[in-house]
């Protein structure tokens, strides 16, 4: 079977399977944390090297107030807690997105999370927390333009692997697969630029009950579809 690589997952109905079972909304964020480990663990035994969660975008402030509250808070909860579970997994963690809006204290968490896994050499686990794909582009945009203000980069000079270069998720492979969890079909400004030519699989299962076995049923359609890239099938 072939394996993908990378594989980037939106974590879509948590609200909408808490509601189907008579609870708030919150309950359904809190499984949906508690689905995340395992997972990883399922990625890293079918072989895939990276995986990209969305976990916050930067459209989600527009929720009511009390549940950004809720979520910040589980979300603080959930980095500390990781800390010990990714060395054990001996997995590398990292963020994307823009920290400036985010508290002190999870930003602290963030960066303590990244300085001791970075030694991990297992599966590569990456959090989109407080990212949109616009918003990453616009913030590259920024840094070229310094660069070309500043006299230290021509216009001409920009290419596809420089953008790519002062992106988020530079240094790490664009995706292969994309899973969008709950059956919307949409990106919802999501790595826009890194999925540009990766499958795409939608499932109706919500992201609280996407198992090891949903996830196999994933990476067995994409195993299974014949990848064209200009017209030229990809060996």
């Amino acid at each position: 079977m072939n394996i993908p690589n990378h594989v980037a997952i939106i974590l879509d109905g948590n609200g909408r399977w808490a509601k189907s079972k008579g609870m708030p909304r919150n309950y359904g964020h809190m499984q949906g944390a508690k689905n995340v480990e395992g997972i990883c663990r399922a990625a890293d035994e079918l072989g895939i090297r990276y995986l990209t969660f969305y976990a916050f975008s930067t459209e989600n402030w527009k929720r009511p107030q009390a549940e950004v509250d809720a979520l910040m808070n589980l979300l603080n909860q959930y980095i500390k807690k990781l800390l010990k579970s990714a060395v054990k997994e001996n997995m590398q963690v990292h963020f994307i997105g823009d920290r400036s809006a985010l508290g002190s204290e999870i930003q602290e968490s963030m960066k303590t999370l990244e300085e001791t896994t970075k030694v991990c050499t297992g599966l590569t686990f990456t959090i989109a927390l407080n990212y949109g794909s616009r918003d990453e582009i616009r913030r590259a945009m920024v840094r070229l333009a310094d660069e070309v203000k500043a006299g230290t980069l021509a216009p001409e000079m920009i290419t596809e692997e420089l953008i790519a270069s002062h992106l988020d998720t530079a240094g790490i492979p664009d995706p292969d697969l994309m899973i969008r969890t709950s059956y919307e079909l949409r990106l919802s400004n999501f790595l826009m630029w890194q999925l540009a030519y990766a499958e795409l699989y939608f499932t109706e299962v919500p992201w609280p009950d996407f198992t090891k076995e949903e996830l196999q049923k994933a990476v067995e359609a994409y195993s299974n579809r014949d990848r064209r890239f200009g017209g030229i099938k990809n060996v």
